[in-house]
């Protein structure tokens, strides 16, 4: 393969993760949303009352702190399984 090509498959490989990482983050958040809004919102009306907007926001904002702890430990044992560290 010579040096042009395998530029180029490089660059459409980190494209390609590229768009998956933003996929699956979007994915996590909807997901975080969907589990919060179960969670806090019992009763559903036209507006959400301020303890409802508390609850939604202290849910997610777990969840992404438990999330990028799990990420966090993932990269680790990642780039140790490589070699890396």
């Amino acid at each position: 393969m010579s040096a042009d090509s395998e530029t180029v498959k490089k660059a459409v490989m980190k494209q390609v993760l590229e768009e998956s990482n933003l996929a699956n983050a979007r994915t996590l958040i909807e997901n975080v949303q969907i589990s919060c809004f179960e969670k806090c919102i019992t009763k559903p009306g036209s507006s959400l009352s301020k303890s409802d907007q508390s609850c939604v926001t202290s849910c997610m904002e777990k969840y992404m702190a438990a999330w990028n702890q799990v990420n966090a430990a993932f990269i680790t044992r990642v780039r140790r399984e490589q070699g890396g560290l």
